[in-house]
């Protein structure tokens, strides 16, 4: 698929670092032009413009729209994958946890997708990919938090490509497994037996291996591909088989 978004504009939420800076490396390898939203921009490499933006603040989130609009004309593409992490039951996170968590995970990624609508209605090939999860459609223990806002972001998927479809806007989400990246290796540092964890996460991946984040950047790029125009409002696992597949044991 090399080029194959070559001349389209694409913003990246949460693009410095683990899947996001993944997704914004393929993306410019397709040819696209990338803008990478971040809390820490500077910690940016594969970007063609990196913006401080919060994306629970929506003066930032507009702010940072406006500087993308300016430096390159327009927006085509919006990823939205800017997300943190939550562990524990349902008695794990008190009220003001279960806010921000919300509030980054759900209410950001529609900060960024109605701040950037105008101009996705202008672009001749206009995407959206919202970073989901495996917890959004299996029950993982110790993430009642998490996998109620990456439920949330998968359902609010499927209503946005209802919405926008007759403007020719596609939505779509990625629905990773445990993939390896910095925060699942700071889970493991905490953990009693790191190795025993580690492998216990792959285990439980039919494949036997976390998912890197370069399979999941190339899920992104297929999805927000002018290509795929026919695609829109679901949500793509790329989990090793584990949302699908019920493997027997091997001995």
């Amino acid at each position: 698929m090399a080029q194959e978004l070559n001349g389209l504009v694409a913003v990246v939420t949460g693009g410095a670092s683990g899947l996001g800076a993944a997704i914004a490396a393929r993306l410019r390898a397709d040819g696209a032009r990338v803008a990478v939203f971040d809390l820490n921009p500077d910690a940016a490499t594969e970007t063609d413009l990196a913006v401080a933006v919060d994306v629970t603040d929506d003066a930032s989130v507009r702010a940072g729209v406006a500087r993308v609009v300016d430096e390159f004309g327009g927006i085509d593409i919006v990823v939205n994958n800017a997300g943190i992490g939550a562990q524990g039951d349902v008695t794990a996170n008190d009220d003001d946890e279960w806010h921000r968590v919300w509030d980054i995970n759900v209410v950001g990624m529609a900060r960024v997708t109605r701040a950037a609508l105008p101009h996705l209605r202008a672009s001749r090939a206009a995407a959206v990919c919202n970073t989901s999860s495996i917890a959004a459609t299996a029950g993982l223990p110790q993430r009642v938090l998490y996998s109620a806002t990456k439920g949330a972001v998968l359902s609010m998927t499927k209503a946005m490509a209802a919405d926008h479809l007759h403007e020719g806007i596609r939505f779509n989400a990625v629905n990773p497994g445990t993939a390896d990246t910095p925060w699942i290796g700071r889970l493991l540092s905490r953990a009693d037996d790191p190795a025993a964890e580690r492998a216990a996460l792959e285990a439980r991946q039919p494949h036997g291996r976390l998912v890197s984040p370069d399979e999941v950047a190339g899920a992104v790029a297929y999805l927000v591909s002018p290509s795929s125009g026919s695609t829109t409002g679901i949500g793509l696992a790329v989990d090793g088989g584990m949302q699908e597949l019920r493997l027997r044991p091997r001995g």
